[in-house]
């Protein structure tokens, strides 16, 4: 036990640094050279070095107790920084999921109303040049059928905007639904209901993928958190403006990769495993999931729940 609790506590304290402490000292550093150089001197890296030797020279500085005091400061100042980060990084995945979008104050509400009908819109014209370039590729004569291109062109312009039809106003929020309707669509089988007892049987390497993949998602938001933050010292220093746009823009990648992901294995998990389900559960059922199945299971775990 001893030997465990002292590998947990390591791999606490290793994770503790990265994700806290690590990004934090960073951000501390940027701060300290924005209110240092200002947008006069933004670029001016010798009045930095002047002020950094200056500041190295200190008496108070240079002393051992005032040097365990300093690095004691910035580590405690560090980790702070990365709790905002990660507090605003909450708001963030609520926002870039919208899972209760419509339970948002009424201002937003109607913004994320406005953005799901436009949305809604584009889906519908990119869906209609699928279908009509999937319908010409059913055409007898081969010589008359259009470049398949055109279609995967189509099916990618489409897929930009939501795999399914858009029910969120994210296109985040809209991958992880995808995954609740064409289980509901193919074995209506109603994912909420389902998953939270599905998750029990489930091998222990496929809860590690996807719990590996949730806080993958969850780091990605924080990152959209840590541009917030660089944006913010702007005010003081106009560098930072470039440097929160490249981190925004990685988050956004970042968000829609891991959402993607985590999607991709909520679904298979669902679809591979609800089986083993159903027997833990004494259903009788032959083969595998299905429409009869999945409603089975649904109806069985939401009166079992109500």
């Amino acid at each position: 036990m001893n030997g465990l609790w002292s590998e947990l506590a390591k791999k606490m304290a290793e994770k503790w640094f990265s994700l806290l402490v690590l990004p934090g000292a960073f951000y501390l550093a940027v701060t300290a050279t924005a209110l240092t150089l200002g947008h006069a001197h933004a670029l001016d890296i010798g009045l930095l070095t002047r002020h950094i030797t200056d500041y190295a020279r200190n008496p108070a500085v240079t002393s051992t107790g005032g040097q365990v005091v300093v690095l004691a400061a910035i580590l405690a100042a560090a980790a702070a920084v990365g709790f905002v980060a990660q507090s605003i990084g909450t708001f963030v995945e609520r926002a870039v999921l919208a899972a209760e979008w419509q339970a948002w104050p009424i201002p937003v509400r109607f913004a994320a109303r406005w953005s799901l009908a436009r949305r809604q819109r584009r889906w519908d014209s990119a869906n209609a040049d699928y279908l009509r370039e999937y319908q010409n590729a059913l055409t007898p004569d081969p010589a008359s059928r259009p470049d398949p291109a055109l279609r995967h062109r189509a099916a990618r312009a489409r897929a930009r905007i939501s795999v399914e039809r858009p029910e969120r106003p994210t296109w985040s929020g809209d991958r992880i639904q995808a995954t609740a309707i064409r289980l509901d669509r193919d074995h209506h089988l109603d994912l909420a209901t389902v998953w939270p007892s599905l998750w029990l049987v489930l091998p222990d390497p496929v809860r590690e993928q996807i719990t590996t993949a949730r806080t993958a998602l969850s780091r990605a938001t924080t990152l959209a958190a840590w541009s917030v933050l660089y944006l913010a010292l702007t005010v003081w220093w106009w560098p930072a403006a470039p440097l929160a746009v490249v981190i925004a823009a990685t988050a956004h990648h970042r968000i829609r990769a891991t959402t993607d992901t985590y999607a991709t294995l909520l679904e298979n998990a669902t679809r591979l495993h609800t089986t083993t389900l159903a027997t833990q559960l004494g259903i009788d059922h032959t083969g595998p999931l299905g429409p009869h199945l999945g409603h089975a299971l649904t109806r069985h775990l939401r009166s079992s729940t109500a």
